[in-house]
């Protein structure tokens, strides 16, 4: 599975060969580096882990230290691996943007969501709320209603679609398209949205 960690920069819409505008998130994808190579001989699968973003070492553990000096790197603040790659890195180098994706490829994009705390069914779960606010509605126009439940089974089922913490989860969005790669900047850009606010990680996977 190749794949590459970035962070979101933002939306903007590019031209298509057919003169459709097209959104597109940008994301600034690498460059990373290979912080560890895994074998089958030592560790019974193949994968590289890689590393991006900058930490400051105050904020870094003796053993996270130790294991990106072994790199001959600095402290990263995102290590996230990746089995089976195609690419045949060693410890210590660089994975760029265009040795994992080219123009047209399909992807996934894995982020966290932007956290929208306590919310109601309404927002939370698409509900239509009763609407009418005759017939002796009072406020109900975004109330929940009925759950459903009497004397049997005189309790409320798990699972049930109610008001509660919505947002910041970890997020997949399948079937994204990369529409551009600018090497020089390792920028990539990807039709249509992507989970999480600017500047939040995300990870790029084929």
């Amino acid at each position: 599975m190749n794949g590459i960690i970035g962070k979101k920069v933002g939306m903007t819409s590019i031209f298509d060969p057919a003169g459709k505008n097209v959104a597109c998130t940008v994301i600034e994808a690498g460059p990373c580096v290979v912080t560890q190579v895994k074998t089958n001989d030592s560790d019974t699968y193949n994968s590289i882990q890689l590393a991006y973003g900058e930490r400051k070492a105050k904020n870094t553990t003796k053993q996270l230290a130790g294991h990106f000096s072994a790199a001959n790197t600095t402290p990263k603040s995102e290590v996230v691996e990746f089995r089976d790659m195609d690419l045949e890195k060693a410890l210590g180098e660089t994975v760029t943007v265009d040795e994992v994706f080219v123009e047209g490829d399909m992807c996934a994009a894995v982020g966290t969501s932007k956290g929208k705390g306590f919310q109601g069914v309404v927002k939370r779960h698409n509900f239509k709320g009763v609407n009418d606010a005759t017939h002796g509605q009072h406020n109900r126009q975004r109330a929940p209603g009925s759950i459903g439940a009497a004397s049997y089974p005189a309790r409320v089922f798990k699972g049930m679609r109610m008001g509660g913490r919505d947002g910041g989860t970890r997020v997949t969005i399948k079937g994204l398209k990369v529409l551009r790669i600018f090497a020089d900047k390792n920028l990539i850009l990807v039709k249509g949205a992507i989970p999480g606010p600017k500047g939040g990680t995300i990870i790029l996977h084929k």
